[in-house]
C-alpha cells in the first residue's frame, strides 16, 4: 500500500499545514505550476516527489521536471501532466496519447478546480486536486490524498486547507 498526497498549482507557496500532510504520505505528486523549486525541494527532503512543470514554471523547473510523468505504481499506470483537460474535454495532445498509453489514473492541474471523475470511455480515473497555493481564482485551497494497494485506488480524501475570501 502506498499513501499518495496529490497537489497542484502551488505557485511557489508551501506552508506548515501542507507539510503536515506531506509527512503523512509515502509519496507526493505535484501536477504542475510549482512556481518555485523551493516547494518541491522542501517536500523532497521529507518524501519522494513525482512532478511535472506547468505553464507558469521557469526554464530551471522545466529542466528538473518533465511535461508528462508516466509511471506504474502498485500495478496502476499513472499519467501526470499540467494542462490536460478532463473527460469529454481533453486537450487534443492528451486525447491522442490516451489511446496509446492507456493509464488507469490520469492527473492534471491548471484549472484550480478540484475534480474526481471516472472516465468510462477511457476506463480511467481522472483527478485534478485543485490548487494548493494562494494565487488564482479558487476560493478554497485543496489537495487530494488516497492509497493505492493491490491494484486498487482507495481512501480518496479531499483536503481543504483554507477558505479564501
Amino acid at each position: 500500500m502506498t499513501k499518495i498526497l496529490l497537489l497542484s498549482d502551488t505557485h511557489g507557496y508551501l506552508d506548515q499545514q501542507m507539510l503536515k500532510y506531506v509527512n503523512q504520505a509515502d509519496e507526493v505528486w505535484h501536477a504542475g505550476d510549482i512556481g518555485n523549486l523551493k516547494v518541491t525541494d522542501t517536500i523532497a527532503k521529507i518524501k519522494p516527489v513525482r512532478a511535472v512543470y506547468g505553464n507558469i514554471d521557469d526554464a530551471v523547473t522545466r529542466l528538473q521536471y518533465p511535461l508528462d510523468n508516466k509511471f506504474t505504481i502498485e500495478g496502476k499506470k499513472v499519467w501526470i501532466t499540467h494542462i490536460g483537460g478532463y473527460p469529454n474535454r481533453y486537450e487534443k495532445r492528451i486525447r491522442e496519447e490516451l489511446k496509446i498509453f492507456s493509464p488507469d489514473i490520469f492527473i492534471s492541474g491548471h484549472s484550480h478546480i478540484l475534480k474526481i471523475i471516472f472516465d468510462k470511455k477511457n476506463n480511467l480515473l481522472h483527478l485534478n486536486p485543485g490548487a494548493a497555493g494562494k494565487s488564482g481564482i479558487h476560493h478554497i485551497r485543496t489537495m487530494l490524498r488516497f492509497t493505492i494497494s493491490a491494484k486498487l485506488i482507495e481512501n480518496m480524501e479531499i483536503i481543504e486547507l483554507e477558505h479564501r475570501v
